[in-house]
């Protein structure tokens, strides 16, 4: 059943396409994200994620997390799996490019503030909001054969949520799939915002410093602040802040409190994060499915050369070609989709020449694409090599990216506690 809201709580809308298209990135921005550790990385992994990870860190501030946590939500009764693969996930980063001199790499159960923030969250946030997250029942019809029936996989979102929120992240890169998580970590910020952040003369004090507004700046704010609230108009949100920016009449403390009252909360204790979507990848698995390791259709990121080439040469392709001589359709060949990552503009020009005309047989088609793939793995397996070799190096960029962490999310908690009144 699920929580009622709230009366004073205001509608939480949801943020339109034109959001997400107009708010951009700005170098300095604090971005997070994490992945769980619940067996080795692929090139799935890689192109849907690793690679922009490694770009976002060149301009900002990234925060990376092992989200092992997370994975005890579906994994909690394989927990050799999770310890295993912590260190070696790491690794992968590492070898993938993420460089821990640019970026922050730390260990979520190594801070228990994470679970202090998902615990006071979890005590203002509604069932209905988790119980409609779309992952949700689609997980669970995905993983019959786990028993996700647990309070920790129902929870699962707000604790992403109180990820993001203990380090004030700005962005959250993720695909079309998961913006549904953010859009709830933004309803998270903005509800504990509205309890938590408001002197109980919050709504005359905001009355007041609209009234140090000219008369027709005030009017207008107060027309941008209803219909901000009643539609979610990203244009109305802009014209409130363009006009506290514009007036010279507002202290630091007006500017802050009218910042809340056009946004329906009180201060901003915890920040509302934005989408960054992430292109799709186009690496499907060598069936042409979804690459997954559930699925048996992968490549590792640090596979060895000869696996790489039997799995490739062992790839289905266009059924209709049954001997050489018959004719292909690229199109219908999953190894096509690899040549659209891994080949240039003349090689596969070539591969569409030689299919549907029967010029190549497909184990030539495919020696461009294991060409491309150890390509591709030689700069991740030399940057691996030095981590493997010295465990204690992984260990010790976690341990030091961990403390880094620590201090951002120690100072969000000792503001979520005073905003409590759990200070005492």
């Amino acid at each position: 059943m699920s929580a009622p809201t709230t009366p004073h709580t205001p509608s939480a809308p949801a943020p339109s396409e034109q959001a997400r298209q107009t708010a951009q990135p700005q170098p300095g921005d604090r971005v997070l994200s994490g992945m769980r550790p619940t067996g080795a990385l692929h090139l799935g992994h890689y192109h849907g994620a690793l690679k922009n990870w490694v770009r976002l860190q060149a301009d900002m501030s990234c925060y990376y997390f092992v989200a092992d946590w997370h994975a005890l939500t579906t994994h909690y009764e394989s927990r050799e799996v999770i310890e295993k693969s912590v260190y070696e996930m790491v690794i992968d980063w590492l070898a993938a490019g993420l460089d821990p001199e640019r970026c922050t790499i730390f260990l979520q159960s190594r801070l228990p503030e994470h679970a202090e923030l998902f615990t006071l969250l979890a005590m203002g946030t509604p069932l209905g909001w988790l119980e409609r997250v779309p992952t949700y029942k689609d997980q669970q019809e995905k993983l019959r054969d786990r028993d996700l029936s647990t309070y920790g996989f129902l929870g699962y979102p707000l604790l992403q949520a109180a990820d993001i929120l203990i380090y004030r992240a700005k962005w959250v890169p993720v695909g079309e799939d998961q913006a549904s998580h953010v859009e709830l970590t933004r309803e998270a910020a903005r509800r504990f915002n509205h309890l938590y952040g408001r002197a109980p003369d919050f709504e005359q004090q905001a009355l007041a410093s609209v009234k140090k507004l000219s008369k027709s700046d005030a009017r207008a704010f107060e027309a941008a602040r209803v219909a901000y609230q009643q539609s979610g108009s990203v244009e109305a949100l802009g014209q409130g802040q363009a006009l506290i920016a514009a007036s010279g009449a507002l202290s630091a403390a007006d500017r802050e409190r009218l910042e809340g009252w056009l946004r329906g909360t009180g201060k901003a204790i915890l920040t509302e994060p934005q989408v960054l979507l992430t292109e799709a990848s186009k690496l499907p698995g060598l069936d042409g499915a979804k690459m997954s390791k559930s699925y048996g259709n992968t490549i590792a990121l640090r596979e060895d050369k000869a696996s790489v080439e039997q799995k490739i040469r062992r790839m289905p392709t266009d059924p209709a070609r049954v001997k050489r001589t018959d004719p292909g359709n690229p199109e219908k060949c999953p190894v096509w989709q690899f040549h659209q990552v891994y080949s240039d503009a003349p090689t596969r020009d070539w591969v569409v020449r030689g299919c549907t005309t029967a010029g190549i047989g497909c184990l030539e088609c495919k020696q461009p694409v294991i060409d491309g793939i150890l390509r591709e793995q030689q700069p991740m397996l030399a940057r691996a090599e030095p981590y493997i070799s010295q465990p204690q190096r992984v260990r010790d960029i976690v341990d030091a990216g961990t403390e880094r962490a620590r201090i951002t999310a120690r100072e969000t908690m000792r503001d979520v506690r005073e905003a409590m009144g759990l200070n005492y």
